[in-house]
């Protein structure tokens, strides 16, 4: 039968403050929480909930739900309701429900859940930040998760780590690409986990669908569930290796203009993920959050808002001969005008940084996509004894062959590891080193996207230490060392660079960084396996530095 608004609020017990619905009648029927609970962006006083409310078959009506946040306490008897609350959702938004939470106070653990026409979700547990002095906060850093790829343990295991205040992640939350043959699609378990949808994302639908898919992953789903995330985006979210107009895997003859594609993939995300939208509905998501007075953390948005085209080897090396023409191909990579951030995100992150240290608050934390550290492509042959490279290389494939000859090439240039890192970026890098500088802050750089630990310390041009940086390895998706696996590939390529102490491009897991008033602590927390269903949790590395007046010491291995 047909329900009209009037009648649906009162069959589901909600009062007349219910946001007002549309034109198609409220939807009764069935529903489930198929995709979990997740919040995010937590402040002192308020925090992002978010579920999706899947329908049990089609419909255009809206559907009305309500949501319960309650303190957490030892006696579930002495539990008092802090906040409640009601709306609609509806197909315009696919079903998904984002709540921004206030009037809350600060660092307390608050349970919530949410419920539709009779049905409950699962409950998940958040926290506001905390205000005044702080002892210790406590960060799982993750990136890179490729579906098909493996099974994500490593989620897992965030999820049952005793104490998490918060989930950075980096970026690469999803992947764009789909079907046969496309990344991830040879790894072994990829035939129980193919894509959904089974091709590339294009559409609107598509990046839902894909987002829907992802959250259904139970270990995915125990991670949100466990504390507030904190998140931007990086490249897969839209397309790969993308930038403000265009991307390397975005060809417009074929899947038409970027801007579109962009507006849609972006559209998707902020449905899906527990972050706090802009204003102007645009992609600046730079924003603050401060842990008492012992944490701030800068969250650096550095692909779409700003970020000029990349170099590619491949394009900008050689010259009009075919040969590499590296004055050439530097006169580019140096170029004062190519920007990874814009003119208005240094400004806002420079004055922010400048704020903290004057606030008191010992560390400043850069929640950053890409790695920033200078990293130039190692040569195995250099680097390793002839007869342990012989050893190595010996069972190489041609493909394999092929591309260490390509990696020997640009190493004997002296040439960047990755350009789609800081590292392609060099004069803009500077710039925000200089940032640093000036404030005098104590600057410990996250960052995602290479698949691979990384624990760098940071020098500008003239060697001075500006900072330390550890990099969380994907949660499945394929490093280095997987495609090279006879090579020590981490191995080498922190003996051929001053900035990397340590580099691991094998393993899968996520940095767990402990800070407190003397010390910050990076453990690289890894899992046994990505193809098996059982696994093991174990401690790779761990490095810890020192706040000093006006920046940070060297990382040391404890």
């Amino acid at each position: 039968m047909q329900i009209d608004r009037r009648r649906a609020l009162a069959l589901l017990g909600l009062g007349a403050a219910t946001p007002a619905l549309g034109q198609s009648a409220a939807y009764a029927g069935a529903v489930r929480f198929d995709h979990g609970v997740a919040s995010g962006d937590p402040l002192q006083d308020r925090v992002i909930l978010w579920t999706r409310i899947t329908p049990a078959e089609p419909t255009t009506g809206e559907i009305a739900y309500r949501w319960w946040l309650t303190p957490v306490v030892r006696n579930w008897r002495t539990r008092k309701l802090a906040k409640a609350g009601q709306g609609t959702t509806s197909a315009a938004r696919d079903f998904t429900v984002k709540v921004d939470v206030t009037g809350l106070k600060p660092g307390v653990d608050y349970d919530f859940w949410f419920e539709a026409n009779g049905v409950s979700s699962r409950p998940g547990r958040t926290r506001t930040l905390p205000q005044g002095k702080v002892n210790d906060v406590v960060m799982a850093v993750a990136s890179c998760s490729l579906y098909p790829n493996g099974y994500f343990h490593a989620y897992g295991a965030i999820a049952a780590q005793p104490r998490v205040d918060v989930v950075l992640h980096l970026g690469d939350y999803i992947y764009e690409y789909g079907g046969p043959g496309s990344y991830g699609m040879d790894s072994k378990v990829a035939y129980f986990r193919p894509h959904d949808p089974p091709h590339e994302c294009e559409s609107l639908e598509d990046y839902r669908r894909r987002h829907a898919q992802y959250k259904t992953d139970p270990m995915l789903q125990a991670a949100h569930a466990k504390a507030p995330w904190i998140v931007v985006w990086d490249d897969h979210e839209t397309a790969n290796d993308s930038f403000k107009d265009g991307a390397q895997n975005h060809t417009p003859i074929d899947e038409g203009p970027w801007n579109e594609r962009k507006a849609r993939a972006i559209k998707a995300y902020f449905e899906w993920m527990p972050i706090r939208e802009p204003a102007d509905g645009g992609f600046a998501i730079n924003r603050t959050f401060h842990f008492g007075d012992l944490v701030s953390l800068f969250m650096l948005e550095t692909r779409l808002t700003a970020r000029d085209k990349q170099l590619v080897y491949d394009r900008d090396l050689n010259g009009m001969d075919g040969k590499p023409d590296l004055k050439a191909f530097k006169a580019k990579l140096y170029d004062p005008y190519r920007r990874m951030m814009g003119e208005d995100q240094l400004a806002w992150l420079a004055g922010e940084l400048d704020a903290s240290v004057k606030s008191g608050r010992t560390w400043q934390v850069l929640g950053n996509e890409v790695v920033m550290a200078k990293v130039n492509v190692a040569s195995f042959k250099k680097e390793m004894a002839p007869a342990d490279y012989a050893k190595a290389t010996k069972g190489l494939s041609a493909a394999g062959k092929a591309r260490l000859d390509r990696l020997e090439l640009i190493a004997g240039l002296g040439l960047p590891y990755g350009l789609d890192m800081w590292d392609g970026y060099p004069v803009d890098r500077e710039r925000l080193y200089d940032a640093i500088k000036a404030a005098g802050a104590r600057t410990i750089v996250v960052s995602g996207d290479s698949h691979a630990f990384w624990a760098n310390e940071l020098y500008d041009a003239a060697g001075a230490r500006v900072a330390a940086e550890f990099g969380a390895t994907g949660i499945t998706s394929p490093g280095g060392g997987d495609a090279l696996t006879t090579l020590p590939v981490g191995e080498i390529y922190a003996k051929a660079n001053k900035e990397v102490v340590y580099n691991n491009q094998s393993a899968k897991g996520f940095v767990l960084l402990t800070l407190t008033p003397t010390e910050a602590k990076g453990e690289m927390i890894k899992v046994s396996t990505i193809v098996q269903p059982t696994y093991e949790v174990s401690v790779d590395k761990t490095f810890r530095l020192t706040p000093e007046p006006r920046g940070v010491s060297g990382l040391t291995e404890i």
